[in-house]
């Protein structure tokens, strides 16, 4: 090892010395064209010439062999130094600095190209376009290297994702085939048809009506899909004897003429018989495993066991807590106690999303708004409750606070 090391040692030296007598060659020879040489050795024939020519690159190789080892150990301790440095940076920055720097050079590449015809400036701008995209794109791939790699984890998540979920589609449509009966024949062509995660929406969330608004905002992506026997539901709840339970269902099919109005081809009704089965929430679970499907609901009950069965649900209150004001202990609320609460001298009001608020010792407010001060939040799928007490000790209102 120690010979080897040796021997690319005294190599190294050479090509330095070798390289040095190259430079000198080349300055004589720039030196015997020039007219300070012409004028200055007037009387020096050709052989003068080349022997300072060869005196020259001598000399040169003679300096380059010399200076060689003081050359090397330069380059090792400078090789040394950037390792230390690059050793220390994390790989994360390292490679979002690569990158950045990659991007970086092509835009470059692309403006110095266009920049290069322009009269004397052209020489130069590309260079110090170069310099400055690398540097910015360097600089900008390390503080942005978490975004990068999020980005990419995305990117990769998703098609791995979608690879499971064609592959699941396919053998859960073969699944059908084999398994149903003759007249679900059209509920697998139609699954066929679906492109992406189709959204299956129950009763319930029909009936509330805020999914219609949920879609014009444009949050709701992908293929909308009302079971038939969704729609025999609705139906016999807009039959119903009761009148409310009536009003419910004719404004539940209302919304959905709506919605097939405004989605037009992003909505299907897929008939799907499944004779065995006569509870509606377990036929939704059933087709919403079949064709790879997630249930759209604010039914509680629904949320948990279809969550228990491994099916995804996007539950519209869930939604709407999410997008509710919140509020930390110690914050104050102006509260209307409305009525008297389960608990002894307990009061109750509600903020304008309709969120609960238990006032404690409020029953003496009935009816009267006063300043609270929150103790606490309880967060649930069912809704949300917030707990407060009065902020003054006497009967002081809201009114006489303000006046």
């Amino acid at each position: 090892m120690s010979n080897d090391r040796n021997k690319t040692y005294r190599v190294i030296r050479v090509i330095i010395a070798v390289s040095a007598g190259g430079i000198g060659a080349t300055l004589g020879l720039f030196f015997l064209q020039s007219a300070f040489f012409r004028m200055s050795f007037l009387n020096t024939g050709m052989g003068f010439a080349i022997a300072s020519l060869v005196v020259l690159t001598a000399l040169m190789v003679l300096i380059g062999y010399i200076t060689g080892p003081f050359l090397i150990l330069q380059a090792k301790l400078w090789m040394q130094w950037w390792e230390s440095r690059l050793i220390k940076i994390p790989a994360a920055d390292l490679l979002g600095s690569i990158i950045g720097l990659i991007i970086g050079l092509i835009i470059a590449f692309f403006l110095g190209s266009s920049l290069s015809d322009i009269p004397v400036a052209g020489r130069f701008l590309p260079t110090l376009i170069s310099i400055f995209f690398g540097y910015l794109g360097a600089s900008l791939g390390m503080k942005k290297r978490d975004e990068l790699f999020r980005s990419f984890e995305r990117i990769r998540s998703r098609a791995v994702r979608d690879r499971k979920k064609d592959a699941k589609l396919e053998s859960d449509v073969d699944l059908l085939v084999e398994n149903l009966p003759s007249e679900n024949a059209y509920f697998v062509r139609e699954v066929n048809e679906i492109e992406g995660i189709p959204k299956i929406l129950d009763t319930s969330v029909i009936i509330d009506g805020r999914i219609s608004d949920i879609y014009r905002t444009g949050f709701l992506s992908g293929t909308v899909v009302i079971p038939g026997f969704v729609l025999v539901e609705l139906q016999h709840i807009a039959d119903s004897s009761d009148v409310l339970k009536r009003n419910r269902g004719r404004r539940g099919l209302d919304i959905l003429n709506s919605m097939r109005k405004e989605m037009q081809e992003d909505i299907r009704i897929i008939e799907a018989i499944f004779p065995d089965i006569p509870d509606v929430d377990t036929k939704l679970i059933m087709m919403a495993r079949q064709i790879g499907g997630e249930i759209l609901t604010n039914d509680y009950n629904l949320n948990k066991v279809a969550e228990l069965q491994g099916i995804r649900v996007l539950n519209i209150n869930d939604l709407v807590n999410a997008l509710k004001q919140v509020f930390l202990p110690g914050e104050e609320i102006i509260v209307t106690v409305i009525k008297e609460g389960k608990e002894q001298r307990q009061g109750i009001g509600y903020l304008d999303d309709g969120t609960m608020i238990v006032v404690e010792n409020g029953k003496k407010y009935i009816n009267c708004s006063i300043y609270t001060v929150v103790t606490s939040v309880l967060q649930t799928s069912a809704g949300r409750m917030i707990f407060v007490k009065p902020k003054y000790s006497d009967k002081r209102v809201y009114a006489e606070v303000s006046a």
